[in-house]
């Protein structure tokens, strides 16, 4: 058996960094990823865990011209349509706002996950069949925090209606949409949320997040 690897001090001190740096990023530069980049980031996001071992998880990526503009139509209609749930102040606000890297960002990948999948025999989900999903999730994240560590960019799109965007993807019946991806180095990185440097909201202390039983 190989010897576990001993995260020290540095490496506690740069994962922290990373955590920090992961940014849901909205402004992308327009230059390509590398060569091999995003074959290396998807390969990564699948060492994400799941329930039973199912790997749930299915990513898609969109290179088709008329699929990406397709997809951002789509998303500024819904975005348009949010809009009008707002006071006029705060609509304002929210207009003024960008929202998603579709025309932008070099990358685009859709995330499914497989709601009746081969792998893990079922096992885990009969109570929570939702522990799929959240699988997926956890490869999303996994997915982040991998491509900034390379100075990648990820932003999540989720102004949308998983339903068209499924058909329009063309993809199985029993597969759920979870996320639609923008990929690709950022224009401004930072490691504050582009929401609270844009006045929308800050983020709130730990404490009022962590409860006692």
């Amino acid at each position: 058996m190989n010897d576990a690897p001993i995260f020290d001090e540095s490496f506690r001190a740069g994962l922290e960094a990373l955590f920090i740096w992961r940014r849901d990023v909205r402004h992308f530069r327009a230059d390509p990823l590398p060569e091999g980049a995003m074959d290396r980031l998807l390969t990564l996001a699948q060492l994400a865990p799941s329930v039973g071992n199912s790997q749930p998880w299915r990513f898609v990526r969109i290179g088709a011209p008329g699929l990406r503009e397709a997809l951002a139509a789509h998303v500024d209609a819904a975005s348009a349509r949010a809009a009008e749930r707002y006071d006029e102040e705060r609509a304002a606000a929210y207009r003024a706002l960008k929202l998603h890297g579709l025309r932008e960002a070099p990358e685009i990948v859709a995330v499914f996950s497989d709601e009746a999948p081969a792998a893990g025999h079922g096992l885990g989900i009969q109570t929570m069949p939702e522990a799929l999903r959240y699988s997926t999730v956890m490869a999303i994240h996994t997915l982040w925090l991998a491509a900034r560590a390379e100075g990648i960019g990820l932003g999540w799109v989720s102004i949308l209606d998983p339903a068209p965007v499924a058909a329009l993807l063309d993809v199985p019946a029993h597969w759920t949409m979870v996320a639609l991806l923008c990929i690709g180095y950022p224009s401004e990185p930072s490691d504050t949320p582009e929401l609270e440097r844009r006045g929308w909201q800050k983020r709130e202390s730990r404490g009022e997040r962590i409860f006692t039983r």
